[in-house]
This record gives C-alpha cells, sequence and structure tokens, in this order.
C-alpha cells in the first residue's frame, strides 16, 4: 500500500509539473488506488459454526451475544487483541512515544487544520450595491423583467470581484443559460477538462461555474466547498432538486450540531435557486412540476432553514443579498425566469423582505375607517400576480368590498414566534391576516403546506388556500393556474363564497367568474393561446 501511494504521489506531481511548468493542456489520466479487502476483514472468521469473514454476516453485529455468551465474549476479546493495543498505549491508556512521534503540531493536525474548519478561511463576498441592478419601478405592474436574468448580472460581478481569489462558484445540473443566469460567463466559463468542438462556447479549464446532470454531485461539490471556507450558489430547476433531499437533510443536521460548538467557525451558507418552477413549464410539462422541496426543508431544524419566494425582480435581488451574505443557513429561494411584473421598487423590496408578510396597500380597497372584508394573501410570483388580478376584479365588481392584499416573501413567518427564530408573535399575525375575516391565501406550492405552518393560529379555520394540486401537462400558463384552481376568477369566487352575505348579493359576479373560467377552456384548445384579457392583463388599479 505504501509503495502504491508512493507511485500516485510521484504521478500527481509530475502532471502537475507538466501543466504549470510546461502549459501541457492534454487532459490527464489519474492514478487510482483500488484495495480489495475481504468484507469483515480481521474480524472474527466464524461465529457460532457460521462463515463470518468475507461474507454478507460481517456487516450485521458479528458477536451479539457478549453479555450472556461465554464464547462470544472470549473471541471478541481475542478479536479486540489481535490489534496489539499493548504496543500503541501504555498502562494508563495513553498513547506511546512512538505514536506521538508522528503526530503533526499546530494546525498540521487533522482536527486543527482550517480546511477541516473553513470557516477560518472564510473572507466576507464581495456582494456589490443592489443599486445598479435593480429594476426602475414608477408604478406597480407597469413593466416586467425576467428576474433571475437580472440576478445573473448581479452574479456577474461577483464572479468577477473574486476572479482572484476564486473562492465563488455556481453549481448546477442545468444549463446556466437555461435558468437565464449566462451573464456570469462574462467573468467565468463552465469548468471543462474534456476535448474541446469549434462548436463549443463558455468552455474553461479553470470555470467556476461547474455543469453536470448530476444533482447529488452538484450538492456534493457545494457542500465541500463551504466546509473548506468558501461560498457558492446551486441554480436548479424545481422538480429535481428533490434528488438531495437525504444530502441536504444531513447537511442540515451538520449544521444544528456545529452552532453548538464554540470552536467551529460559521461557514457560507446552502444557497439554492430554485427556478424554472411548477408554473411555468409551457414545453416540458407534468414530470417538471414538482414544488414540494420547500414542505422537505421545512420539516428540518427552524435556526437553520429559511425558505424565501421573492414575487418579482426588485425582491430577488434583496433576498439575494442577504443570503449570499449570511452564515450557517440553508436557504432556499424559489424565483421565475420567465418575464415577471415588477411591483416594488428597490426600497419597498428591501423593506419588504426585512418584514417578510405585509400588507400591500395601493393594492387594496381597505381604508382606516374599518376592518377589511377579506383578506388575499399570496406567496410566490404567479400567485402573487393571480391574486393582484383578483383584487382589480373585485374592485370593479364589489367596489364596496374591503379588500387586504398581503403578500409573504418569508414563509417561516406563518409560523409561531416560539417555534421559528422567524415567526410571527401572535398578536402580528392577527393584526395581519385578522382573527375572523375570511383569508384566500394563493400559494406556489402544495396548498397543504400553508395550513401545517398556521395551524395553531387563531383565525386558521377561516384559511382557505389554493396551491398546486398535482395536475400538470404540457399547457399555457394560465391553464396551468386555472387546472389547478388557483387562477384570479376562481380566488374572486372564493371571496364570494366566504365573505357573509355575497353568495346570495353577488351570485351574478360569481357566475360571469365561472362562465370566464368555461370560456377559457374553449379558448386555449382553438387558439392554443390563452384568453387575450389574460395575456394581455396589466394592473390598471
Amino acid at each position: 500500500m505504501a509503495h502504491a501511494m508512493d507511485i500516485a504521489l510521484d504521478r500527481i506531481t509530475e502532471i502537475q509539473r507538466t501543466a504549470r511548468q510546461e502549459g501541457g493542456i492534454d487532459r490527464p489520466l489519474w492514478p487510482v488506488i483500488v484495495l480489495r479487502t475481504p468484507k469483515g476483514w480481521t474480524g472474527p472468521s466464524e461465529v457460532d459454526g457460521l462463515p463470518v469473514e468475507g461474507t454478507w454476516r460481517s456487516h450485521q453485529v458479528p458477536l451479539a451475544g457478549v453479555r450472556d455468551n461465554g464464547e462470544h465474549l472470549r473471541q471478541l476479546e481475542q478479536w479486540m487483541r489481535s490489534y496489539r493495543p499493548e504496543e500503541l498505549f501504555d498502562e494508563r491508556g495513553r498513547p506511546r512515544e512512538q505514536v506521538l512521534a508522528g503526530v503533526p503540531d499546530g494546525a498540521r493536525r487533522l482536527g486543527s487544520t482550517p480546511h477541516a474548519n473553513g470557516g477560518l478561511l472564510l473572507r466576507e463576498l464581495p456582494v456589490p450595491p443592489l443599486e445598479k441592478y435593480a429594476v426602475a419601478v414608477d408604478k406597480p405592474g407597469a413593466t416586467l423583467h425576467e428576474p433571475t436574468r437580472v440576478l445573473g448580472d448581479l452574479l456577474e460581478t461577483v464572479m468577477s470581484a473574486t476572479s482572484e481569489r476564486r473562492d465563488f462558484r455556481i453549481v448546477g445540473p442545468d444549463e446556466t443559460a437555461s435558468n437565464r443566469l449566462q451573464a456570469v460567463y462574462a467573468a467565468s466559463g463552465k469548468a471543462w477538462q474534456a476535448e474541446m468542438l469549434e462548436v463549443d462556447e463558455h468552455l474553461d479549464r479553470h470555470g467556476r461555474v461547474m455543469e453536470i446532470l448530476s444533482e447529488h454531485t452538484c450538492q456534493g461539490w457545494l457542500e465541500g466547498y463551504l466546509l473548506t471556507g468558501r461560498h457558492g450558489l446551486f441554480s436548479c430547476y424545481e422538480a429535481f432538486v428533490h434528488i438531495v433531499d437525504s444530502m441536504v437533510n444531513q447537511h442540515i443536521k451538520w449544521l444544528r450540531v456545529t452552532r453548538r460548538l464554540p470552536w467551529r467557525a460559521p461557514i457560507a451558507s446552502l444557497n439554492y435557486l430554485l427556478t424554472s418552477h411548477v408554473w411555468r413549464q409551457d414545453h416540458n410539462g407534468f414530470s417538471h412540476q414538482d414544488p414540494g422541496f420547500v414542505d422537505h426543508v421545512l420539516n428540518k431544524s427552524p435556526e437553520v432553514v429559511r425558505v424565501y419566494l421573492p414575487p418579482d425582480t426588485n425582491t430577488l435581488l434583496s433576498v439575494a443579498d442577504h443570503t449570499l451574505r449570511s452564515r450557517d443557513y440553508v436557504n432556499v429561494i424559489v424565483a421565475g425566469k420567465q418575464p415577471c411584473f415588477d411591483w416594488l421598487t428597490l426600497d419597498q423590496a428591501r423593506a419588504h423582505c426585512a418584514r417578510g408578510a405585509g400588507i400591500w396597500p395601493w393594492a387594496g380597497t381597505e381604508d382606516s375607517a374599518r376592518e377589511p372584508d377579506v383578506v388575499l394573501a399570496g406567496a410566490g410570483d404567479v400567485p402573487t400576480q393571480e391574486v393582484l388580478a383578483a383584487a382589480q376584479l373585485l374592485r370593479q365588481h364589489l367596489p364596496e368590498l374591503a379588500v387586504r392584499v398581503v403578500n409573504v416573501v418569508d414563509l417561516a413567518r406563518l409560523l409561531p414566534a416560539e417555534e421559528h427564530p422567524h415567526g410571527m408573535p401572535a398578536a402580528q399575525y392577527d393584526a395581519l391576516f385578522t382573527q375572523d375575516k375570511p383569508v384566500i391565501f394563493a400559494y406556489h406550492g402544495y396548498p397543504w403546506l400553508i395550513h401545517r405552518l398556521a395551524y395553531r393560529r387563531t383565525g386558521h379555520h377561516n384559511l382557505h388556500v389554493r396551491g398546486y394540486k398535482e395536475i400538470g401537462t404540457t399547457t399555457t400558463p394560465f391553464d396551468m393556474v386555472v387546472r389547478n384552481d388557483l387562477d384570479r376568477y376562481r380566488l374572486v369566487m372564493d371571496v364570494i363564497d366566504r365573505v357573509p352575505g355575497l353568495a346570495v348579493r353577488a351570485a351574478d359576479v360569481r357566475q360571469s367568474m365561472e362562465d370566464t373560467r368555461l370560456r377559457h377552456h374553449a379558448w386555449i384548445r382553438e387558439h392554443g393561446t390563452d384568453l387575450p384579457e389574460v395575456a394581455d392583463w396589466t394592473w390598471t388599479a
């Protein structure tokens, strides 16, 4: 084994010398040592007359009866003594001098090297001021941008600013350009060590954009990168990040434990950007529609996990600025890559993200003279648009109705304060959502999650959630929300069904909403596009 290690290290040294001194660019053949040993090697060869060493039995507890079986106890002692502990430890159980002589000093010790305690090496990430990248919003809903494309401009600057430090990487199983982050290629290409063809673009031997169609490999790359004191972002299609469920689970557990170890320095957070999400799979369809990673993460340690659903471009920038600077968290950001209405200015976005959930006064019709009759709440970019479209319809058809519009960007705000550091105190929650008024909540993912987060709240019995119900296909954007009863017309119908007195008084409005949904079904089958009043909709209130 020692001889094999010497040969391997000599070959590695020669490969490095050739690349660094002679400029060799051929893909090297790195040495690999394969050590084959019997399963259960050095353990008992036979127990109770059955073979153990070299068989599947060695994977179990080979000597299960040492407490009451004298022969098992004798075999255990023989097994332990076969390692000759007297040569390693003295009579007091301390390592002998020849053992300690091989132990390195200081930071060269395995438990003291900063490379195993990466927070000691971590430097602040140079995230630039957001003002340069924020989109102008003179009026809510008057312009559209692709949120992740704008974020890509910000990430390109971060990539450029770390070009010498080389401590920031983007990993992902998808084409980075597919998620609209291709601006980063101006600062770094994609890591590539194999043959390059004339048709190839953005490949780089030293690239810090790392793509491979293997989510678990990306997860392993990024975890190792963070644990050794560096920064990164995992960009992924929303449906397929589930592949790393068990891996992120272990990382969350590790972060929870290490937060309680005073000698363990904080590391950069593990940041997920989930885009190409459930509501905009116009070409890929049902196989690419699964928003459940958020449910999985929010089951985990509250002090570690954070979930954000920015409703527009400036809120995405604000959330990204916060998460990229954070330490010892697992942050999940769900944001669309398709054109999205701009609702908030940068200052408004920062304030909204700091609150995590809040009222959008310009969107509702309530006033200080009375409490709202109903609360329309949204979380996620597409649900937010449907909530605002529903609010606009209510203005038109039921102008006397006092409607409050609430947006939630930090899902943990729905939890009680005693259950999560971002949880909302009961008094604040009741003031925001009321104690006794209907709440129609349009949510990005599976609706049951919102009920689970808010089940202890005073007005939970008034909470009605619309979201993804596992009804998917390849269809138009609006048909997806109609199929899952998340559309604006369904939300208006929900308001009429749940506000006392409206079921009779606004029966004609409800019927009109239902008729529009029926007309939608006929229209998309004939034209293959959404209704003009949907496709061309803008906020006009």
